[in-house]
């Protein structure tokens, strides 16, 4: 019964949805077995594919962030506070601005536009290519080899281009509060006054999220990629829109249940 149960399951015509959602969890989880079981020889691909990532994600990161706290935020809460004559509370709504929204989502966007297309192109190469059928004829796992330094890759840069968007929109910050004469004595104390290490702690974690996130996305796409140059294309544009629903999704979510769970983040201090 059971094996007619099975083979009866195999015949069914499954939605794309439902075969690619169940793709993207097992090969989280061959991941997660792989990283933590040894050997550990991935550790040199690792190591370069970090260097890769940081290169070319550190700039547009940085331009990006400063742009948006300098730019629309600076503007619409310089306009705001400017009504009550309250620019020196403009350190705590740069808390809210910058450390619970911007850096993490703009972080988590540029690593996607940026490190996530280029790691499934490489993959999607090496597979229309057949090189991932070439390791496994080998002996050589292309989960470990290829998959696993990649994502720890992809999540580590993401925590850490995290900590580069806050310094990057605190810069911003700084120069809306020089362009518009304000002191900046106020403006530290109330940054520093609303800021809490729960909320810096919830930005990192979330951040590992959506690296986790458009890591898997990513490699699944690429390790699936079929039909030449225009396959590897068209996985890199699913990709991308796969992973900027998933990050607006999760930080929509996220952000919701940390302030339920938390409510003294929602108080004016």
């Amino acid at each position: 019964m059971i094996a007619a149960l099975g083979n009866r399951l195999g015949a069914v015509q499954w939605p794309r949805i439902v075969v690619e959602t169940g793709g993207l969890f097992h090969l989280a989880a061959m991941v997660l077995v792989r990283a933590i079981r040894p050997p550990y020889s991935y550790g040199p691909e690792f190591v370069e594919q970090f260097r890769f990532a940081v290169k070319i994600a550190f700039f547009p990161l940085v331009i990006t962030s400063f742009a948006l706290s300098f730019g629309p935020a600076g503007i619409q809460a310089v306009n705001f506070l400017g009504l009550f004559g309250a620019l020196d509370r403009l350190g705590g709504l740069y808390v809210i601005i910058v450390v619970r929204l911007f850096a993490p989502f703009v972080t988590a966007i540029v690593i996607a536009g940026v490190v996530g297309t280029a790691v499934c192109a490489d993959l999607g190469a090496r597979q229309v290519r057949e090189e991932t059928d070439a390791l496994s004829v080998l002996g050589i796992d292309p989960i470990r080899s290829l998959i696993v330094p990649r994502v720890l890759a992809i999540i580590l840069v993401t925590v850490l281009c995290d900590i580069i968007a806050l310094l990057a929109g605190v810069v911003g910050a700084i120069m809306v509060v020089v362009q518009n004469g304000a002191p900046l004595g106020p403006f530290f104390s109330t940054f520093f006054g609303s800021a809490t290490p729960l909320e810096l702690g919830a930005s990192f974690v979330k951040c590992a999220l959506f690296g986790t996130m458009i890591a898997i996305v990513c490699c699944y796409k690429g390790m699936n990629a079929a039909g030449g140059s225009e396959g590897v294309g068209k996985a890199v544009n699913q990709s991308v829109v796969i992973a900027f629903l998933m990050i607006g999704a999760t930080d929509y979510v996220f952000t919701q249940f940390l302030l339920a769970t938390n409510p003294i983040l929602s108080e004016v201090r």
